[in-house]
């Protein structure tokens, strides 16, 4: 019992003598970060913003934080592997500390097609092709999808597949 206790204690004091390069580090082995979100956890942990901003300069000299790359990695993770909006997408990355010009330089020029294709998996999950157009319409308008788009994928969608 008390030995666990001896234990707790040094990594304790270990964990106190870490530098906030250090704890950087250790999230990002852990899980990649945006430069603003690792800022954060660095100022909830305590550190000084001198130490945060230096740990930081430093992570990015050595390439292991480059927002950049990261967000265009994440936005094409998303934009292949989901139903979700471009709109959507864009929002998400927003809320894991990227620059809002940053995301949306990333969105690829002609989205359209895969828009529309998006949006059809979209309601192919929740409704059949007799449902109500109009529901259909407000359901992906609150997905983010524009009114171009809805109104295509829900043609599509409702379109006799004799025709």
């Amino acid at each position: 019992m008390n030995d666990t206790h001896d234990q707790e204690e040094k990594r304790s004091r270990k964990a106190a003598n870490k530098t906030a390069l250090m704890t950087a580090v250790d999230y990002l082995a852990r899980q990649a970060h945006s430069e603003k979100k690792l800022r954060e956890k660095l100022t909830r942990k305590g550190f000084p913003a001198e130490e945060i901003h230096a740990a930081i300069a430093r992570l990015i000299e050595q390439r292991y934080l480059d927002d950049t790359d990261l967000c265009t990695q994440q936005f094409m993770y998303l934009y292949n592997d989901s139903r979700n909006s471009v709109h959507q997408i864009c929002a998400k990355l927003m809320q894991r500390g990227f620059d809002h010009d940053l995301v949306w330089s990333v969105v690829p020029d002609d989205t359209f097609e895969r828009e529309v294709s998006a949006a059809e998996r979209v309601l192919a999950m929740k409704y059949k092709p007799t449902d109500k157009y109009q529901k259909m319409m407000a359901n992906l308008y609150q997905k983010g999808f524009s009114v171009d788009v809805s109104h295509a994928a829900v043609r599509s969608f409702t379109q006799d597949p004799e025709e």
